[in-house]
């Protein structure tokens, strides 16, 4: 996710539709070696897949490839992403559309508890808006648009595009309609608290924090940050990463144990924890194990 800040390594696909606007990382800094976080999957009966950690969004001057992942994308036999058809931005508008907006919605700022209306309206400016913009859309809707605004990098550079653009076969875990609906579910609560973690994030001193974190492997740093931002909200967590995770799993294991070879590439959020794909597989009885 460098896609929306911290926020970006929670990793919903659905946030690609946020691809206007953005912020370059700072230009003078030092990019070190490029090491991201993959494991190698086997199966009992021995048949292999792969877990790789991406962001949606990655700014010009940062390399990501290394010998190890271009190795093990090569044994790879199939490409698996969040969504598949990521680059059918009228798929992905439509069903925005079909979820984003609901009449007589009070304004934005009120809909976050008046000691916190601060950070949101900083979050709004920084993103080059104005309350007016979001009159009629759904507090989940615009906390995507507003961290498309701030987010670190440029969407066409997200590492899940650049595997996708190597024409291998692919499969997506999810569609646009489904992760639109499982943010519209999300309680009002849950939501006016999305928007406050995108505007928390915003606000962090070194934007591109989670973007090194991720280029260096760090996956406990990666784990501090998202507890800082939307992780630390267990409702939040157990609906966008921990719940997806296990239905997930549900579709990996048959790629794995069928012999499809699947190099799997979603958000590194999705690799945290003991919710995160490499425990949960390991729970299962297949050997995991980090390679970078």
């Amino acid at each position: 996710m460098s896609g929306l800040l911290r926020l970006a390594f929670a990793l919903v696909a659905a946030l690609w539709l946020s691809a206007c606007g953005g912020r370059e990382a700072p230009t003078d800094r030092n990019w070190p070696e490029p090491a991201p976080a993959l494991w190698e999957v086997t199966a009992p009966g021995g048949e292999k897949g792969w877990l790789f950690g991406t962001v949606h969004s990655l700014p010009e001057a940062v390399e990501w490839h290394s010998d190890a992942v271009d190795a093990a994308f090569a044994q790879s036999g199939l490409l698996v992403v969040e969504i598949a058809e990521l680059g059918d931005t009228a798929q992905s508008f439509a069903a925005f559309q079909r979820h984003a907006y609901s009449p007589g919605l009070p304004p934005l700022l009120r809909r976050v508890p008046a000691d916190r209306r601060d950070e949101l309206e900083a979050l709004i400016e920084k993103a080059g808006g104005r309350e007016a913009d979001y009159a009629e859309m759904k507090s989940w809707a615009a906390a995507m648009v507003l961290a498309g605004g701030v987010r670190i990098g440029d969407p066409e550079r997200g590492i899940d595009r650049q595997l996708l653009a190597r024409g291998k076969a692919v499969e997506g875990l999810e569609s646009y309609a489904a992760q639109f609906a499982l943010f519209d579910a999300l309680p009002p609560s849950e939501q006016s608290d999305l928007l406050l973690a995108v505007a928390r994030e915003a606000a962090a001193p070194d934007p591109a924090a989670g973007l090194l974190h991720w280029l260096t492997g760090d996956m406990a740093a990666l784990e501090a940050l998202g507890q800082a931002g939307i992780l630390g909200d267990p409702e939040l967590r157990d609906a966008l990463m921990d719940g997806r995770n296990r239905a997930w799993i549900g579709q990996l294991a048959p790629l794995i144990d069928g012999g499809r070879r699947p190099f799997v590439a979603v958000g590194a959020a999705h690799m945290l924890g003991e919710a995160g794909l490499p425990a949960l597989l390991a729970a299962r009885g297949y050997t995991v194990r980090r390679i970078q």
